[in-house]
């Protein structure tokens, strides 16, 4: 079974080659590489949140196995639902499923089922996967989309996965896969996201679902960042450094609606 990707030549290149000009322009150093375990990335057109994609997963330590969560933008499919076999197609290949972590974690409980047709026009996990294919090389992952919910499915989805990769030997990264604030005057995006990017950074997953609700954020990827916080919380996360943020008016030069980027590290 092989996924044919959604958005390519949309949102980033169509092409191996122009994917490797792109991230290559912007990779200016060789930095320190972090072992982290887990990361928030966006996933808009390269051209807005690109960069701020491509510098953070140049910091990360490459890993063979990593698990991504994404938002639900079409609202098709189950709840929670990881894409369990085959291959996803991408312009530099093919990137495998972990068939075997898949398993394990569909196993871990009830709330996570298989499904296909949440991720068939998805484009929040197959947006991650170009520019993680030029820094990790060769990779294995399981994609897991994730509904709006309450805190405390949050956490039973993620002790659900918690349960299917505890006990593996290899070191596995949990990308949440998230943009922030959409649409609104830039002073006002960048204050709304700094209240949600304060909770991130306290690791405190409770506190970033309620400034989320009280100040009207509409970033996307709430769900699968509040149980990325959590889930490595559980796998001995103690920090979060932020990599890189910016907004859409950066690129377009319109301030007026913008939206937010973020990328960071769980250390």
């Amino acid at each position: 079974m092989v996924r044919k990707p959604a958005v390519s030549g949309q949102f980033y290149p169509k092409t191996s080659k122009e994917i490797e000009d792109f991230v290559s322009r912007l990779v200016v150093s060789s930095p320190v590489k972090v072992s982290a375990k887990g990361a928030i990335l966006p996933h808009a057109g390269y051209i807005y949140s690109g960069k701020v994609a491509v510098v953070t997963c140049a910091k990360i330590l490459p890993r063979k196995r990593v698990v991504i969560l994404g938002p639900n933008h079409t609202g098709l499919g189950v709840e929670f639902g990881v894409y369990s076999k085959g291959l996803w197609e991408i312009p530099q290949g093919n990137v495998e499923i972990d068939e075997e972590l898949a398993h394990d974690i569909l196993r871990g409980g009830n709330f996570i089922e298989e499904d296909f047709l949440a991720h068939k026009f998805e484009h929040s996990i197959e947006v991650e996967l170009p520019i993680l294919k030029y820094f990790f090389k060769e990779f294995k992952f399981v994609p897991i989309i994730c509904a709006t919910a309450s805190l405390d499915t949050y956490r039973k989805v993620a002790q659900q996965i918690y349960q299917g990769i505890r006990e593996k030997k290899e070191e596995i990264l949990i990308i949440a896969s998230s943009d922030m604030t959409h649409y609104e005057e830039d002073t006002q995006a960048r204050k709304k996201d700094r209240l949600a990017i304060e909770a991130i950074t306290s690791l405190d997953e409770a506190e970033l679902i309620r400034r989320v609700k009280r100040e009207n954020i509409s970033m996307c990827g709430v769900a699968p960042v509040s149980i990325m916080l959590i889930l490595t919380k559980l796998l001995g996360a103690r920090k979060v450094e932020v990599v890189s943020y910016q907004t859409s008016g950066e690129v377009s030069g319109d301030y007026s609606a913008v939206v937010g980027y973020l990328g960071a590290l769980v250390i």
